[in-house]
């Protein structure tokens, strides 16, 4: 009896030799990560690069904002503090709402983006969901071979864009660009689209299919109301192209009252090699506002469709 309690005890002793071991080699662990996650490692590798790189990010909009409240006398004057101004008026926005054609150039530059968006969708919801789930051969080839359309820059393409626009007689016209806008639009949205359709399960389309239900119906009734991220970040990045597009507005287009916003901005405010600082910086200001709005109420589900769209 004697030897079996002395066993015990010597069990009992190592397994509480072992614990103590495996506590004193947490706390050195626990010590060693607790150093990896220190104040002054934390302010080398995270805070540091991430405040140099917000300053990067967001001098040029606080450039452009001060410029903008910026008198003609502190724009042209190497005195006092270039990073401030002094005394702020609104004379800039005055001239650039009352004084210039910015008004129309905003309202084409909306309506044109928001057709030229929606003609995009719709055709690449079509061809994405086509490509990925009806079953032919070279679908795809034919999926890169979009995708490589995109890559074709657009200087390339507008000198022959130029001539089918002429002909077709839509030169200086809006339609000239809301027609053009998806030749760089559809391919990019079509790739996207095809990873987002991808990530859905097909068992879901089966099981309609054996219920009765067409290809356009489950298109519209249980791809579509699961793609809705896909959706949103296709329709954000073709928003902001189209918004944002400068070459084949500044070809297609010639008068003023049909300029785009960023052609108006610089084609107008620029005589010559007379740059109005004041009235270019608040154009750009209003023009980078509807953008930044856009994607701050749908940021999560651009990431989502981003992320989406690269699942295998």
């Amino acid at each position: 009896m004697s030897s079996t309690a002395d066993k015990i005890s010597a069990n009992t002793g190592k397994a509480a030799a072992k614990a103590a071991a495996a506590k004193d080699n947490g706390k050195t662990d626990s010590g060693g990560m607790n150093y990896l996650q220190s104040m002054p490692r934390r302010w080398v590798t995270i805070y540091i690069p991430l405040g140099i790189f917000v300053f990067i990010l967001l001098f040029p909009f606080y450039w452009m904002v001060i410029t903008a409240f910026k008198p003609d006398a502190e724009l042209l004057s190497r005195a006092g503090n270039p990073f401030w101004v002094i005394g702020p008026t609104l004379e800039h926005f005055h001239k650039l709402l009352f004084e210039t054609s910015f008004p129309a150039w905003m309202w084409n530059t909306v309506l044109v983006s928001v057709v030229a968006t929606g003609f995009s969708l719709a055709a690449s919801v079509l061809a994405a969901y086509a490509i990925e789930r009806l079953r032919f051969s070279g679908a795809k080839h034919v999926g890169l071979a979009i995708f490589l359309a995109y890559l074709v820059p657009p200087s390339i393409l507008f000198i022959p864009l130029a001539n089918v626009v002429f002909k077709l007689g839509l030169f200086d016209t809006r339609w000239a660009l809301i027609l053009t806008y998806p030749t760089f639009l559809i391919p990019f949205c079509t790739w996207l689209l095809m990873g987002y359709f991808r990530s859905i399960p097909v068992e879901l389309e089966e099981c309609a299919l054996i219920d009765g239900a067409s290809r356009w119906q489950i298109l519209v009734k249980i791809v579509l109301p699961l793609a809705v991220p896909g959706l949103i970040s296709a329709g954000i990045f073709a928003f902001t192209l189209s918004w944002n597009e400068f070459i084949y507005a500044l070809t297609f287009v010639s008068s003023s009252e049909v300029k785009t916003l960023p052609v108006g901005v610089v084609t107008e405010l620029v005589q010559g090699d007379v740059y109005q600082w004041g009235p270019l910086m608040a154009g750009a200001l209003f023009g980078s506002l509807p953008v930044a709005f856009v994607y701050s109420f749908f940021v999560e589900y651009y990431v989502s469709g981003m992320t989406g769209s690269v699942k295998e």
